[in-house]
């Protein structure tokens, strides 16, 4: 079932699920469902772009703090008894957690923009014990900016897209409509001065005139 079918079918839900769900940590195409559904308001104005940008703000930020917290409470179990399934060893969480305790804030932040540090960002402050009085303006605000900046940019680019299509349907009609309109035309003029001659008629035989009407003329006789 593809993004776009979810999105036409449940509509918001669909879009805070799939957001909320990438930000804890499982890889579901969660920007993609937020630059889908921008994209659907744009051109059907089916959904609310103001909606959609709470929507995707709010699941954002929550799914990011629920991360955290399963990061804070046994992010390191978990690391090391899955991460190798994602990638994930002993030498990047060491990385991870140096990053985070000196540039905390802003991996927060622009993670947020980031495919793979979006999925993983929260999960790995908490596990890094990042504290959460940091982690969350950091990740308030990244989410808001986020949300809003794709929110924005697909659904101009819905709305230029129905514009453009209706133009080329306007477009399409109208070459139709000459089309049929040439249609009723000689499909080839005849030259100037040379136009078709009007068809020969057949020769008639001059009258016969008898006696009587002859002489009654004063003609001579013909018969």
């Amino acid at each position: 079932m593809s993004v776009g079918h979810l999105i036409d079918t449940y509509g918001y839900l669909a879009l805070f699920l799939l957001v909320a769900a990438e930000s804890l940590g499982v890889p579901l195409p969660g920007e993609t469902a937020l630059v889908t559904a921008g994209t659907y308001a744009g051109t059907t104005h089916r959904l609310s772009p103001w909606l959609i940008f709470l929507i995707a703000s709010a699941a954002a930020i929550i799914g990011d703090n629920i991360g955290y917290w399963i990061g804070d409470k046994g992010g390191y179990a978990l690391a090391h008894r899955y991460g190798s399934k994602v990638r994930l060893d002993e030498r990047k969480l060491k990385i991870a957690r140096y990053l985070f305790d000196t540039h905390g804030a802003k991996v927060v932040f622009f993670g947020r923009f980031v495919s793979v540090l979006r999925t993983y960002a929260a999960f790995l402050a908490g596990t890094s014990k990042m504290r959460w009085r940091l982690f969350l303006p950091a990740n308030a605000a990244g989410g808001i900016v986020w949300a809003g900046i794709y929110t924005l940019a697909s659904y101009l680019a819905g709305a230029a897209l129905q514009r453009v299509s209706g133009a080329i349907t306007w477009i399409v009609a109208a070459a139709h409509r000459d089309a049929d309109q040439a249609s009723g035309w000689p499909t080839r003029r005849p030259r100037r001065g040379c136009l078709p001659r009007p068809p020969r008629q057949p020769a008639r035989a001059p009258p016969t005139v008898g006696l009587a009407e002859g002489l009654r003329l004063g003609l001579p006789n013909l018969g």
